[in-house]
């Protein structure tokens, strides 16, 4: 049986590429507001982080997360994006 193409997404905090489904997006919407997306759907600039402690850290203490969203991260999103990573 032939498997189907699986789409494949950068890290923000460590730039390593792996599965969209297995990372978390957050999103800059055309209002300009910077959301956790967990659904992945939502209109608007996205970036992709993994879900791990250490990568979210990295994304949003280097800056990495707010270059690729073009914006700045606040710390209500900071609070909410790192209580979706998984402990390391």
């Amino acid at each position: 049986m032939r498997r189907g193409h699986v789409p494949e997404r950068t890290c923000a905090g460590c730039g390593a590429h792996d599965a969209k489904a297995s990372m978390l997006r957050v999103v800059r919407t055309p209002a300009k507001v910077v959301d956790v997306d967990p659904t992945g759907r939502a209109s608007g600039r996205g970036a992709y982080v993994h879900r791990s402690a250490a990568c979210i850290e990295n994304a949003l203490t280097r800056g990495k997360l707010a270059k690729a969203l073009r914006a700045g991260v606040g710390q209500e999103t900071a609070g909410r994006l790192r209580e979706f990573g998984e402990g390391e």
